[in-house]
């Protein structure tokens, strides 16, 4: 009997001291973890929602956020090739717009100067952006670069590996960086051709297994493409069936690239450059050996802003630009985007701006492919409308472009969505058009979405039914961890 008793005695004891021990060792790692929460600049929506996540289920919140959670790298930052490179050989043509207030917030936060002497030429159609590629990888002499977002399991994506595989073997130096979540079903059989060519493919940042180099949160939602270090494609087109192709397609997005010459081709190389490096683990020396002053040579009249955004870069330049860029509106304001969910900053200064008489004209997917983002995006555009703003709604499809425009005189492309994981969490790239040509281009194709479009027309004051708000809610609490 006594024998029992001790045995229970000492079970209890040690399950007590394992239980207190947990405990403990949970309390100390939460307090870690809302201490290392309240450090990151992140926009106090998303805080608040790590905060209600953390102290409600810490269990669960914790471990999401020590996976999800981080915005901004700082060791990250430091061990990757500076985003805001110098054009090597000569400094390049002077921009007019260097000192432009747009420009000066943009360079202040991270980015590089405008540069002139570029051509650009906008590619508004998954076929005309699938034809430019192919056209210009079976044109390069030295190298192709390429970094995406999605690559497809499907006849898009086996034709470019093959083509790509065919340059490989024709000596043509190629590789290809892949978002280890957006291309995680991307198995080795698939990417063999290529690299029994001879070509190279990295994924960035893998989740599995689990590495220490930062937050599997944070994704490469680049999309570049330079060939020969003298011409790039940027926007926002993934390597599949549903963004470009050589046939049309029912079920393709529209969507917005261009085809960038001249220096600012050279900077978006660059970025690449740093992206692989840090991905490869190997010096970035190689890769720009072969860049010549050539490749930085005049060749158009594009007045262009490379800016490159994320956790690598100390500062948030593609946000700051977009709200320095609308506080200078003195006319009109376009913004083309697939998902709107902004921060309060950016909200608030649209609203502003709308009362205060400038033409705020915001161009949304009827139905995107992502329903939650069109839920949670119903409170801004009520407030948006409310203040004055024009919705439109494109009906066409999948809209998947991404821009803005201002007054006719400044412009935006690239990567970057409209919602708060582009502008605070995504590794992003955009395109800043200072001179007035191109800018009209982009403005002329906005207006053509209008074909295409309705004007949202509800009462913005009309209150919803109860599962509406119920999730409309839920959506909104969720915008900040999407």
């Amino acid at each position: 009997m006594v024998a029992n008793v001790k045995e229970w005695l000492a079970d209890f004891l040690a399950q007590g001291l394992v239980a207190n021990f947990t405990t403990l060792a949970g309390f100390i790692l939460a307090l870690f973890v809302l201490a290392r929460l309240m450090s990151q600049k992140k926009a106090p929506a998303n805080t608040f929602a790590w905060l209600l996540v953390i102290i409600l289920v810490p269990y669960v919140g914790v471990p999401l956020y020590l996976l999800l959670g981080g915005r901004k790298l700082r060791r990250l930052a430091a061990r990757k090739t500076p985003l805001a490179p110098t054009l090597p050989g000569q400094p390049g043509a002077p921009s007019f717009y260097a000192h432009w207030p747009v420009a000066q917030t943009i360079m202040a936060a991270g980015a590089g100067t405008p540069v002139a002497g570029n051509r650009l030429r906008l590619l508004t159609t998954g076929e005309e952006i699938y034809d430019e590629l192919e056209r210009r990888i079976q044109g390069a002499r030295h190298t192709i670069h390429i970094t995406t977002f999605i690559l497809g399991r499907d006849d898009t994506g086996r034709r470019i590996v093959r083509l790509l595989a065919e340059r490989a073997r024709a000596g043509v130096k190629v590789r290809l960086l892949l978002d280890s979540v957006g291309s995680m079903f991307i198995g080795g059989n698939f990417l063999a051709p290529l690299r029994q060519a001879g070509g190279e493919v990295i994924r960035f940042m893998p989740v599995l297994p689990f590495t220490s180099r930062g937050s599997a949160n944070l994704r490469n939602h680049r999309k570049i493409a330079v060939f020969d270090h003298t011409a790039a494609i940027i926007g926002g087109h993934n390597l599949a069936e549903e963004y470009m192709g050589p046939l049309p397609y029912r079920k393709r997005f529209n969507d917005l690239g261009a085809l960038v010459e001249g220096p600012a081709a050279l900077l978006l190389h660059e970025v690449f450059v740093a992206d692989w490096s840090f991905a490869s683990r190997r010096p970035p020396g190689p890769l720009r050996a072969p860049a010549s002053e050539a490749a930085a040579s005049v060749c158009g009249d594009a007045e262009l802003q490379v800016v490159a955004s994320g956790p690598d870069v100390p500062g948030d330049p593609l946000y700051e630009g977009i709200i320095s860029m609308i506080q200078e509106a003195e006319e009109s304001i376009w913004i083309v985007t697939p998902y709107f969910i902004p921060d309060d900053v950016l909200l608030r200064s649209l609203i502003v701006k709308a009362r205060a008489g400038r033409a705020v004209t915001l161009v949304l997917p009827a139905r995107s492919n992502h329903p939650v983002t069109d839920f949670a995006r119903r409170h801004y555009v009520r407030e948006l409308r409310q203040a004055g703003g024009r919705v439109m709604l494109f009906g066409a499809g999948m809209m998947h472009s991404k821009a803005l425009i201002v007054d006719d005189r400044i412009g935006l492309l690239g990567s970057a969505n409209f919602d708060l994981r582009s502008l605070f969490v995504n590794f992003e790239i955009g395109l800043v058009v200072h001179s007035e040509a191109e800018v009209r281009a982009i403005k002329a194709w906005a207006e053509s979405l209008l074909h295409h479009c309705r004007e949202l027309r509800t009462d913005p004051t009309k209150r919803q039914r109860l599962p509406a708000r119920i999730m409309e809610d839920f959506s909104r609490l969720l915008a900040p961890l999407l």
